[in-house]
């Protein structure tokens, strides 16, 4: 049963009722990202760091009193040109010095009393100042934000194949609920690993609560609307990242932010209590036949849009017998996995090239950030620029992709992030340094568009029983491409042009897949597997309108007076009439004995005859 044409309309479309509950689904974005971006914040690097002088490796005769402060560092921290004080290295002197110039053989040793360290981008201590993870423990920085990433995409994985299983709802509260948790345990972390772990796990549950509002917030709209829905959550997105930097100013330790940024979580477990806020959507329960819940789903719709379910025969029984008669009586819920794509091929086809752009999209943002630090290694002018251009991106998609479609716009930023990427590439060295920062913003903003268009896409041409499952899929992809720059760090940007060859030829490769795509702009969301193989590819080029398309031969089918659609509803509707106790008419029972036989009355006329 087409739920777009059929259903939708009657439960009064995208109306009072629907906007509520998207305006709430907006939130959880932001709780989210909130906790996201505030993993940049822990694990940034001091601007300055050295070791703490040691005075057991100091000559008994020294005495500091007779130096100043910067004397002092001078002659037990090696000075290295053009970086200042060394970062992991101090000096010995021999036991039995007395001369302190620099003529004396001096040994260089490792840290042995821990690390001084500067400002820290607006926190007094992180993640990294907290357990020293500097200098021989640097590795466990990047390794920090793999281990975070790797939660997302078993988050992504597993919860949208739950998604489609439990509902939109239960997956939302499961997540939220136990994300929540995670975030105060994290607070309370006190070492490295249990904080990595920590961070993993809570970075799996906010994978399903990302999840779950993205799919419900778009299976309440209708074509219209979906786009500026979707671009609306992404600014919420972009008003976390422009809070985080004052809310790390006011808050100066690590653990601070981190209980403010699960404030918001915990304010949305009242989506527990108050479940008109966040309904299941009918839409899924429509698609996996559950039809006592769709039909108790689509009443509270009807009623809270203030639209009554109607019939001019019998009040109340148009829309759910048609529902009735389209399922039966006795139909079961029916489930759907990813694994049932291997059966598919428009579908399995949609999620692989998606999957790549998005992963493209994600990736490649390393390439242009780190041309930005070249610039400029101060910290806020990198994150907001960054964020600068993650809501140009958002106002850009809003303008042109309901203009042009989501393939057009969604192949114009993979040429565009491409030939960013390959410029700053084989030209980096002959351009000017104004120049190299134009290209790096221009495929910074386009890469982020391809990556928001991307996971938007891919939530529009999934059908809605394994939509979950296969929107999982897509953005732990993108996940994949995220966690690539830390593997660039951990090998301490020793691949980091192979890094930028490999995503520059994704790039332009990402061209050609993306002409195989279907285009969904106004389109309904499939629901079931077959609606989902039936989306085909459109012509790349539109036809000329001066063409003539007319066939030699029109064969207009005769007119006819006869509709299904009405005899279905006519029938359905009798059926149910009759079928119930409480009739609008009741049959007269007569009130004297029944009619005689045949037999009994002939043998009444004998006798009168007689």
């Amino acid at each position: 049963m087409d739920y777009e044409t059929k259903v939708f309309p009657h439960t009064g479309g995208y109306g009072r009722y629907n906007r509520v509950v998207v305006v709430f689904s907006w939130f959880p974005n932001f709780a989210v990202m909130l906790n996201l971006f505030s993993d940049v914040f822990y694990t940034v690097i001091p601007d300055s760091y050295h070791c703490k002088p040691d005075p057991r490796l100091l000559p008994s005769a020294f005495l500091p009193s007779n130096f100043s402060r910067q004397g002092y560092l001078n002659l037990t921290i090696p000075w290295l040109n053009g970086s200042g004080l060394s970062h992991c290295e101090l000096f010995k002197y021999p036991p039995n010095a007395s001369d302190f110039s620099e003529k004396l053989s001096r040994q260089r040793v490792s840290c042995t009393v821990g690390w001084e360290y500067g400002h820290v981008a607006g926190l007094h201590s992180n993640f990294v100042t907290e357990w020293d993870l500097v200098c021989s423990d640097f590795w466990k920085i990047p390794l920090q934000h793999i281990c975070f990433m790797t939660g997302w995409i078993l988050g992504y994985v597993l919860l949208g194949t739950l998604c489609d299983w439990l509902g939109r709802r239960r997956c939302f509260l499961l997540s939220i609920s136990l994300s929540s948790l995670l975030g105060v345990a994290v607070c309370l972390s006190n070492s490295v690993v249990v904080f990595l772990l920590l961070r993993l796990s809570q970075g799996a549950m906010l994978a399903g609560v990302f999840l779950s509002s993205y799919i419900a917030r778009l299976e309440l709209c209708d074509p219209p609307h979906r786009l500026m829905v979707a671009m609306i959550s992404g600014f919420f997105a972009i008003f976390a990242e422009l809070l985080l930097p004052g809310l790390a100013v006011l808050c100066r330790d690590w653990p601070v932010v981190q209980a403010a940024a699960t404030v918001p979580l915990l304010l949305l477990l009242s989506y527990w209590c108050c479940a008109s806020v966040f309904p299941e959507s009918p839409r899924w329960l429509l698609a996996t036949a559950q039809i006592h819940q769709v039909k108790r789903s689509l009443q509270e719709f009807s009623s809270r849009n203030g639209v009554c379910l109607r019939d001019e025969i019998y009040p109340g029984e148009t829309l759910l017998s048609e529902i009735d008669s389209a399922y039966g009586e006795d139909c079961r819920p029916a489930y759907s996995s990813v694994l049932e794509l291997r059966r598919t091929r428009v579908i399995w086809k949609n999620c692989l090239i998606l999957s790549f752009t998005l992963f493209i999209g994600t990736g490649i943002q390393y390439c242009f950030t780190r041309n930005l630090h070249g610039y400029s290694s101060n910290f806020y002018f990198v994150y907001f620029l960054r964020v600068i251009t993650g809501a140009l991106a958002c106002i850009f998609i809003c303008l042109s992709v309901d203009h042009f479609g989501r393939r057009g716009m969604l192949l114009l930023s993979a040429i565009i992030t491409g030939l960013s990427s390959l410029l700053l590439l084989a030209l980096t060295q002959y351009l000017h340094g104004g120049l190299v920062l134009v290209l790096s913003v221009v495929g910074l903003l386009f890469s982020q568009a391809l990556a928001m268009l991307s996971a938007f896409f891919a939530c529009e041409v999934m059908p809605t029983v394994v939509r979950g499952g296969c929107l999982g899929l897509v953005l732990a992809a993108g996940c994949v491409g995220m966690a690539a720059s830390s593997l660039m760090e951990l090998q301490n940007n020793s691949g980091y042009f192979l890094h930028h060859v490999v995503f520059a030829s994704f790039a332009v490769l990402s061209v050609l897949c993306i002409m195989l795509l279907p285009e969904s702009k106004r389109k309904p969301l499939p629901d079931s597997l077959k609606d989902g193989e039936s989306q085909r590819r459109p012509s790349l080029f539109l036809s000329r309108p001066d063409r003539d398309n007319l066939p030699l031969l029109c064969a207009r089918p005769p007119s006819s007076d006869y509709n299904p659609d009405n005899y279905s509803r006519l029938v359905s509707a009798t059926r149910r009439m009759l079928t119930k106790d409480n009739l609008p008419y009741r049959i007269a029972v007569p009130t004297r004995s029944p009619l005689l036989s045949h037999s009994e009355t002939q043998g009444q006329e004998n006798e009168v005859i007689a």
